[in-house]
């Protein structure tokens, strides 16, 4: 059973690009990391500033992993200023059994 994880960040439009070229930097690591399956990054058609970063990973276990990794903090530091606020993060899994107690 996979994980499916969405990243969602609002910046101004015009820092778009910068904050593309750091999402680069970062999928260039993460497809390196155990457990890691896909990912994509989309940009809203309708809501400029606005992406959507959807990942699928072997488990929650192999994302918490990844999520707390100095490797995606140094980067993810970057990006964080450019941020109108906080990224949204949503967990999706592929059955309620899967969910685990405290998340």
């Amino acid at each position: 059973m996979s994980t499916t994880i969405l990243v969602q960040r609002d910046m101004d439009a015009e820092k778009q690009e910068e904050v593309f070229d750091l999402l680069r930097q970062l999928r260039s690591r993460v497809v390196l990391q155990p457990g890691y399956l896909s990912g994509e990054t989309l940009f809203s058609a309708n809501r400029s500033g606005t992406h959507l970063v959807i990942s699928r990973w072997r488990s929650l276990k192999d994302w918490k992993a990844w999520e707390k990794s100095t490797e995606r903090s140094e980067i993810l530091s970057k990006i964080e200023p450019l941020l109108k606020a906080p990224a949204t993060v949503s967990f999706y899994l592929d059955s309620p059994a899967q969910v685990p107690e405290g998340i």
